[in-house]
């Protein structure tokens, strides 16, 4: 396969987002296509970058290390920012999800390349079952996730466009959203899907916990990541419950505490990646 790095695909996606903020000064069609067909360049590069990371660890790019987990992530973000585009080429979905795609790669440069301990000791042990367990956490977390990131960017499209109209700020041609009750509706799932999601992918993690050890020590629950985890999916659970019980809340009062409730869970658990990757901060995660 073609060795493709990294800033292959970066430089698509910068080139994508560049291309559709040209469009807040510029209304042609020419600089949406030219935007979709930069995007899907990073996605193919990013796709290929991954399964040659996949094809040399002999590990699924989920397994493989915290980076190309978080690397996932963003492929899954960008993927959706296609879909999007390829829908309508209209709305400027791009200048919203774009930058979280930069942002999510960004964040993966800081993290670990190496595998977990409890994969990396897979070949020395008999930890089939413990692989198992945590494919299921990391995939299930990973999903729950990129509903969050997705959910915090309807959120803000739904601010921005509440706040335009508010203003009686008529839509000039270049900065086309979807409607506020679409973007209210797509909102409500992103917490419905989501938080479910990150549910399962916490039991499966409290289960890995249990069931797992390293040379012979048992993972703790007092793990910094899985104590800030499990508080950060108190507030998600808040923030349902919320919203299934309330009838009468406002698009706006929703779409504000969904983006402040996700915001805090990515500055939260990436933060700890981070940390934790750097070797500052002593977890089973890094």
């Amino acid at each position: 396969m073609l060795q493709v790095t990294i800033f292959c695909f970066v430089a698509s996606y910068a080139v994508a987002f560049a291309f559709e903020a040209t469009r807040l000064a510029k209304s042609h069609a020419i600089l949406r296509v030219i935007a979709i067909g930069f995007t899907a360049a990073g996605l193919l590069a990013h796709s290929l970058y991954l399964y040659n990371v996949s094809q040399s660890s002999e590990l699924p790019p989920l397994l493989s290390s915290t980076q190309d987990w978080l690397l996932m992530l963003a492929w899954t973000v960008s993927a959706f920012a296609l879909l999007i585009a390829a829908l309508d080429q209209k709305v400027a979905s791009g200048l919203f999800l774009l930058p979280a795609v930069l942002a999510l790669v960004g964040s993966a440069l800081l993290l670990s390349g190496e595998p977990s301990v409890l994969i990396a000791s897979a070949d020395e042990v008999d930890h089939v079952v413990t692989r198992r367990w945590v494919m299921l956490h990391v995939s299930l977390l990973m999903l729950g996730i990129a509903g969050v990131v997705i959910g915090s960017v309807f959120s803000l499209m739904y601010l921005f466009q509440h706040r335009r109209l508010k203003h009686k700020q008529a839509p000039t041609g270049r900065i086309n959203l979807f409607s506020l009750e679409r973007l209210a509706r797509w909102n409500r799932w992103s917490v419905l899907v989501s938080v479910p999601l990150l549910t399962l992918g916490l039991a499966a993690g409290y289960v890995l916990g249990a069931v797992a050890d390293y040379d012979g020590e048992n993972l703790t629950f007092l793990d910094p990541i899985v104590v800030a985890s499990s508080l950060v999916w108190l507030v998600l659970a808040g923030l349902l419950g919320w919203i299934l019980r309330s009838e009468t809340a406002s698009g706006r009062t929703i779409a504000f505490r969904t983006l402040l409730a996700f915001t805090l869970m990515l500055v939260t658990l990436l933060g700890l990646q981070i940390l934790s990757g750097g070797l500052s901060l002593n977890s089973w995660h890094n």
